[in-house]
C-alpha cells in the first residue's frame, strides 16, 4: 500500500519525529511511504524512509487554541497565502511522479489546503492526524467550518492524546493513538552527556527538549534559571534543541519585533550571556539519540504556551523522568499531577 504523507513544516520537530518513528516501525513491505514536505532538516530523516518531494513551503491555516488568527497574527496568513503556489506545485509534481497512492495522511490539522487538493488529485481516503489542541469555540465560523471538513472530507481522524481529543467535537468519530516511541534505554546509549557538559554531580538537573521557539516557553525557562541562581540553589539546566528555522535572518528579526516571531535561538543565547548563566545553563543543540539527554536529567521542564502535553513528556516518562508541565488540566493518559509530574497553569 502506497501512502502519501504530507507534513507542513521543514524543521525536524515533535510532529515530524513522531511521523518518522511510526513509519520506521512499520513491518518491511507493509507500506510504501512517499512524502511531500517543505525543505528543511526533516529531509535527512524522511528521505531514509521513502521518496520525497520538497517544496519552498506548504500552506497552512491555523485554528489551534494557541495559534488561531487574531490581531497581528493575521499577518501570518500572508505567509500561508505566499506558500499556495509551492503547495500546488508540489502536489502536482507528486501526482505526475507517483501517479497514484492508496491513502493520504495529513500530519496536522492545519494542512487544510494540501488536504483538499491532494484528495481532489488522487481521489483516495484521507487520514487527518490532529496533533495540536484545536480552538473549540463553537461560535466561531472558522471552527465550525473545520469541524464540517473533518466530518465530510476525512475518512479517519486521529488525535495524539485525550487533551487533543477533548478539543474536537464530541460527536466526531476520533481514534486516540499516542505518539510512537523507539528510544534506546540509557544504558545502551553510552550516557556520557553529563561528563561532556561537566555537570556537577551534586546539582539538581532540569532538562528541556524542543526547538528554540518562543511558544515552547524557552524564555520562561531562562528566567527560572536566573531565579534559582539568585536564590542560591544548586540547579543546572540542560537545553536540548536547535534553532528551528534560523533566528538571525532578517525575516525572523522583523517578526520577533512584531511579537509574532517564533525562532528565538540567538535571543536565548544573548539572554543567557546577559544574565551570566553560562555555568549553569548548557545549550546542547539538536540530538538524534535523545535518551542520552534524558539520562542526565532529574526532571523535565515543559513550559510550553500551548496548554497541552507534548512529545517530550512521553519520552521522559518512558525513561522514568518526571515532568513539570505547563498544562492547566492534564488528562491521565499524559500526566498524573503529583504522581508522574507536576502540572502548572501556563500563565502562572
Amino acid at each position: 500500500m502506497r501512502v502519501l504523507y504530507i507534513h507542513m513544516t521543514g524543521a525536524f520537530a515533535g510532529g515530524c519525529r513522531s511521523l518518522y518513528e511510526v513509519v520506521r516501525a512499520m513491518p518491511a513491505g507493509a507500506v510504501e511511504p512517499v512524502f511531500v514536505a517543505p525543505r528543511g532538516s526533516i529531509h535527512a530523516f524522511l528521505s531514509r524512509l521513502g521518496d520525497m518531494i520538497e517544496t519552498a513551503g506548504i500552506s497552512q491555516f491555523d485554528n489551534t487554541r494557541y495559534g488561531y488568527y487574531r490581531g497581528l497574527r493575521w499577518l501570518i496568513l500572508l505567509r500561508e497565502i505566499a506558500f499556495v503556489p509551492s503547495t500546488i506545485a508540489g502536489l502536482l509534481r507528486a501526482r505526475r511522479q507517483w501517479k497514484s497512492v492508496d491513502l493520504i495522511h495529513i500530519n496536522e490539522i492545519t494542512g487544510l489546503l494540501p488536504w483538499l487538493l491532494a484528495k481532489r488529485l488522487f481521489k483516495v481516503p484521507v487520514v487527518v492526524h490532529v496533533r495540536s489542541v484545536v480552538r473549540d469555540d463553537r461560535e466561531s465560523l472558522r471552527t465550525r467550518w473545520i469541524s464540517r471538513m473533518l466530518r465530510d472530507w476525512a475518512s479517519a481522524v486521529i488525535a495524539i492524546d485525550e487533551n487533543v481529543r477533548a478539543s474536537l467535537p464530541p460527536d466526531l468519530p476520533v481514534d486516540v493513538i499516542h505518539n510512537s516511541l523507539s528510544l534506546d534505554p540509557p544504558e545502551k546509549s553510552g550516557a556520557t552527556l553529563a561528563d561532556q557538559l561537566k555537570l556537577r554531580p551534586e546539582s539538581f538537573k532540569v532538562g528541556f527538549v524542543g526547538n528554540l521557539l518562543r511558544v515552547k516557553g524557552i524564555f520562561e525557562l531562562v528566567e527560572a534559571a536566573r531565579l534559582t541562581r539568585d536564590r542560591g540553589l544548586n540547579v543546572e539546566f540542560v537545553i536540548v534543541g536547535g534553532d528551528a528555522s534560523g533566528s538571525n535572518t532578517l525575516k525572523a528579526r522583523y517578526l520577533n519585533r512584531l511579537g509574532i516571531g517564533q525562532d528565538v535561538g540567538s535571543e536565548v543565547k544573548a539572554k543567557i550571556e546577559e544574565y551570566g548563566l553560562a555555568d549553569r545553563v548548557h545549550m546542547v543543540g539538536f540530538m538524534t539519540n535523545i535518551a542520552q539527554a534524558y539520562a542526565c536529567m532529574d526532571v523535565l521542564c515543559f513550559p510550553s504556551h500551548y496548554d497541552a502535553p507534548g512529545r517530550p513528556i512521553f519520552e521522559a516518562a518512558f525513561l522514568r523522568v518526571p515532568s513539570i508541565a505547563a498544562v492547566r488540566k492534564p488528562l491521565e493518559d499524559t500526566l498524573v499531577h503529583g504522581v508522574t509530574g507536576l502540572a502548572v497553569p501556563p500563565d502562572d
